[in-house]
């Protein structure tokens, strides 16, 4: 988690008052695989006894007029996921978190799902990972960014309290 990303903040300021316990994880330092490789840190852990929990990447983007349904990610946030996946274990699903901020009078969620923080509002989505990567197609070779087609994306992401309740 970086301090200073609204998305983030928004986002556990939201669990934190959904009650839902969680681990930030700060990015400042990788770790690394037995192999010596960079791993991408995760942003969040929820981690529930008897239940599946969730190694959460979030991904804020602007939910407006000149972009609906973001819902792009990297390379190394394909990897990163699948190798907390891996370290973590069978009960530990990837899941992307992608952060809207409101910037328009269209959002992913009814309004009383929309959660304000400092004056903006956010409609939160997930999916995991194993959902993403069966519909991800390249985005963009050179910047190796990866998205969904929107009308995918709507068919496999859930209101993020869809996964925690």
């Amino acid at each position: 988690m970086l301090l200073q990303n609204h998305y983030e903040r928004a986002f556990e300021t939201f669990l934190r008052e959904q009650k839902i316990p969680y681990l930030a994880v700060m990015e400042r330092h990788r770790n690394k695989t037995d192999d010596g490789k960079s791993i991408k840190n995760l942003d969040f852990v929820i981690s529930r006894s008897g239940e599946t929990s969730y190694l959460i990447d979030v991904k804020g983007r602007k939910f407006s007029p000149k972009g609906y349904w973001r819902s792009w990610s990297t390379h190394d946030d394909l990897l990163g996921l699948k190798e907390w996946e891996t370290i973590f274990g069978e009960n530990f699903c990837g899941l992307f978190v992608f952060a809207y901020q409101i910037c328009g009078n269209k959002s992913p969620l009814p309004p009383e799902d929309l959660f304000e923080y400092k004056n903006n509002l956010y409609g939160f989505i997930g999916i995991s990972y194993r959902d993403y990567l069966s519909e991800v197609k390249l985005l963009s070779p050179r910047w190796q960014t990866f998205s969904l087609p929107s009308d995918k994306f709507r068919k496999l992401a859930r209101p993020f309290l869809d996964f925690v309740r």
